[in-house]
């Protein structure tokens, strides 16, 4: 089942969060060092990553100790559910450190962008030393603002885009930008095809899983296509990606990339187009990367 969005945001909130995270990158002078200089920017923003993280017993215990009850109980619950902690009373940040090294970097940049936007710095604070929690709205909208903030430092705004535009649409062009500013593979698809100018598409898949009859299937976690794509094609709905999908072939079973493979799709208007289709599976997730090489002679558009 797809995972809820993650990172919408109006025109005008996003624009808020993007001038504060250019900000800091201003501060770290983080533009031009690659990878992105987490310390830097985390010492810009006067903020200390915990040297134990809040994610095993001992630590904790440890703590919590002092803190209300509230407090405390929110934070144990909180553990087991995230890997990123901010404390906006103690200018802290808990990471889990058994996560990947680029998966930190991005809730690193995700539990700094809590802190530099106000209102969540004042609200973290005020929930922290109360009986009330933040509703569920709010503590969504919080999330997808401190992902949008993460993104564009992690990304510097335009640069991984522009970056990418100079080379032919491919799966190893993020793959390997990735890499250049220390990103995972997960986040710089889906970037690849947000920020891309041209017609793609990405389909974020769970790992392979075994059904009935032991036949193997794949759920869908996020489909990421680009805004030229959604224009011409829209959006598409799958949830599973069973052996009858048309992505069956290009899934890599046993083996970590697939080949560029042609499927045909076909477009808002009933044109028919032939499609590239490549894959690479994480271990984590398995990311396809899917766009349009040409249209064919014929229309199953039926004028009326």
């Amino acid at each position: 089942m797809a995972r809820p969005d993650d990172s919408s945001l109006a025109p005008h909130d996003l624009r808020i969060i993007e001038e504060r995270a250019h900000r800091l990158l201003d501060e770290a002078d983080g533009w031009d060092q690659f990878p992105v200089p987490i310390d830097e920017i985390l010492g810009a923003a006067d903020l200390q990553v915990a040297p134990a993280g809040a994610f095993d017993a001992a630590s904790i215990i440890a703590y919590i100790k002092g803190k209300t009850a509230v407090a405390a109980n929110a934070i144990k619950s909180a553990v087991s559910k995230v890997f990123g902690l901010y404390d906006a009373g103690e200018r802290l940040i808990h990471i889990d450190t058994t996560v990947v090294q680029s998966k930190q970097n991005f809730l690193k940049l995700h539990e700094t962008g809590h802190d530099r936007i106000p209102t969540h710095r004042k609200l973290f604070r005020l929930f922290q030393d109360c009986r009330e929690t933040l509703s569920p709205e709010i503590a969504d909208q919080f999330e997808r603002e401190a992902n949008n903030f993460a993104r564009y430092v992690l990304f510097k705004g335009s640069t991984f885009g522009e970056m990418a535009a100079d080379h032919d649409l491919g799966i190893r062009i993020p793959m390997r930008l990735g890499k250049k500013f220390g990103a995972s593979v997960y986040a710089s698809c889906r970037e690849y095809a947000r920020t891309n100018r041209r017609e793609c598409l990405v389909y974020v898949l769970e790992p392979l899983q075994t059904g009935e009859g032991l036949v193997y299937y794949a759920e869908v976690r996020r489909i990421e296509p680009s805004p030229s794509f959604r224009l011409r094609f829209g959006t598409p709905i799958d949830t599973r990606i069973t052996p009858r999908h048309a992505l069956w072939p290009v899934i890599p079973i046993r083996r970590k990339m697939t080949a560029p493979l042609e499927i045909v799709m076909t477009d808002l208007n009933g044109q028919r187009h032939v499609c590239l289709a490549e894959a690479f599976d994480t271990t984590y997730n398995i990311v396809v990367l899917i766009y349009p090489c040409r249209a064919l002679a014929t229309s199953v558009l039926t004028a009326r």
